[in-house]
Parts: structure tokens; C-alpha cells; sequence
């Protein structure tokens, strides 16, 4: 993110936030999908930490760490997003086809659909540490940092959040409808 411009929006530059937001709502939509996995929820997640940090924008100190900064703000919008749409929300089981017509087909489909079962079931906390390292391809010291925690934190957060989706995906295919054999190659960072 270009500094000057960051210090244009600091000042109340309106054009220059229209140009930050412009730059930056793709990448944030996409940490806020990959932590909330529905659509309109995230876009009202970025609309959200966009407002805030429009409002917040002159309290930031370092304008060299916008992105940073923006990631933890719609972070948190998404945390309590997250915590907004339990209350509200029923939690509907998803049923999974009988029988595959076209096994060969649909693999890359149900395998898809294991992650995002396994994914959904993380608390907001976890989901958030996994998006930032994987989708955003954050470094774990930066994911840390961006969240506000500490790095073994951070560490722990992502361990716990692999293995469960591996405990998910590994029910899911002792379960009489299967999974498939590529959904068993997890890797867990820091193990072998």
C-alpha cells in the first residue's frame, strides 16, 4: 500500500481513501469469506471494518502498516459477525448425496465440500489464524502480529485448528457415504 496515500486518507482525503478502499476491498473480502464462508456476511464484514477504519484512519500510527492494520480490523468485524450470526442463525446439518452418479466427477466436489464442513466446525478463532496463513499466505509471525497475540498462540491456534479438521474429515470418511483417499494427506505445520 502506497504510504502517501495512506497519510492523504489520515488528513481526511476522501478521493485517497476511495482509492485505498478500491485497492484493498479484494483481498479483505477474501479473509472475510475465508473466515465466515458466506457471502453476503463478508461483504458486510468489509463494508463494516471499512467504516471503521475510515473512522480510525487518523489513530493510526504507522501508515506502513495499513494492510496489516486492516486485516485485524476486519478480523475482528468478523468475530462478531461470527458471534452475531450464531444467535440468529439455526444450525442446519447438511445432507451429502446417497450415491455418487459420476464418482470420477464429483471427487474434487466432495472433497471440497469435507474442508468446508471440517472448516465450518473451528471457532471464529481458529478459522481466522488458517485463513490468514493459508489463504492470505501471511508468515505465522505476521499472522500473530495482526491479530494481536502471541506467536505460540498463534502456533497453537493453527496446530489445534488442522487437527480438527483432520478428526472431521477422517469421520466423515469412516462415514458410510466416504471420503476420498486425497482428503487423508493433512499436513500439520511443525510435525512430520
Amino acid at each position: 500500500m502506497d504510504t502517501e496515500l495512506v497519510i492523504r486518507a489520515q488528513r481526511g482525503d476522501q478521493a485517497a481513501f476511495a482509492e485505498i478502499a478500491s485497492a484493498t476491498y479484494g483481498r479483505l473480502h477474501s479473509l472475510a469469506y475465508g473466515i465466515l464462508r458466506d457471502r453476503p456476511m463478508a461483504e458486510d464484514a468489509v463494508q463494516l471494518a471499512m467504516l471503521e477504519a475510515w473512522r480510525s484512519l487518523p489513530k493510526l500510527r504507522d501508515p506502513a502498516r495499513f494492510e496489516a492494520w486492516s486485516y485485524r480490523l476486519t478480523v475482528n468485524v468478523c468475530y462478531a459477525e461470527a458471534k452475531r450470526a450464531k444467535r440468529w442463525l439455526p444450525n442446519m446439518p447438511i445432507d451429502s448425496p446417497r450415491e455418487p452418479v459420476a464418482p470420477d466427477a464429483i471427487g474434487p466436489i466432495a472433497d471440497r465440500e469435507l474442508l468446508d464442513r471440517g472448516f465450518r466446525q473451528l471457532p471464529v478463532e481458529q478459522r481466522a489464524v488458517l485463513v490468514l496463513r493459508h489463504l492470505v499466505g501471511l508468515p505465522l509471525e505476521e499472522v500473530a502480529a495482526t491479530l494481536d497475540i502471541p506467536s505460540g498462540t498463534a502456533r497453537s491456534r493453527l496446530y489445534r485448528a488442522l487437527q480438527t479438521m483432520r478428526a472431521s474429515i477422517d469421520a466423515d470418511s469412516r462415514s458410510p457415504n466416504g471420503g476420498s483417499a486425497a482428503m487423508n494427506e493433512i499436513r500439520i505445520e511443525g510435525t512430520s
